[in-house]
């Protein structure tokens, strides 16, 4: 686990917050952050289930595009407990170093795939 899950969530919450019209509230245990209508665009995971695990949850395509991920970062990208099969990819942030550009970048594309149509025309 990360040695500050508080730290990590704090710099989840600024860049998840920083997208149009995000916000956020605690979902099963764990905070959650969405847009309009309640789509939510991603997950901060601390020990979610028992799995001693700090991580970010965000969308994907699908099963494919998980799939690559892990092959080309399997110390990074993990399938997430009950979210997976949903088209979610968990990005662990308990590693030895973070990238936090990517982890934003992936934040926002995973806000990308679930804005409405009139939010993605106004950009982010």
């Amino acid at each position: 686990m990360s040695p500050d899950p508080q730290a990590d969530l704090a710099r989840i919450r600024a860049i998840a917050l920083a997208l149009p019209r995000a916000a956020e509230r605690v979902s099963h245990g764990q905070p959650v952050f969405f847009i309009e209508k309640g789509k939510i665009f991603a997950w901060f995971l601390h020990d979610h289930h028992g799995i001693g695990i700090t991580a970010v949850a965000v969308k994907t395509g699908g099963e494919e595009e998980q799939a690559m991920l892990i092959e080309q970062d399997p110390d990074l990208y993990y399938r997430p407990a009950y979210l997976a099969p949903s088209g979610w990819i968990g990005m662990r942030l308990d590693g030895a170093s973070t990238d936090w550009e990517h982890v934003a970048d992936r934040i926002g594309r995973s806000w990308d795939m679930v804005a409405p149509k009139r939010l993605l025309e106004m950009g982010r």
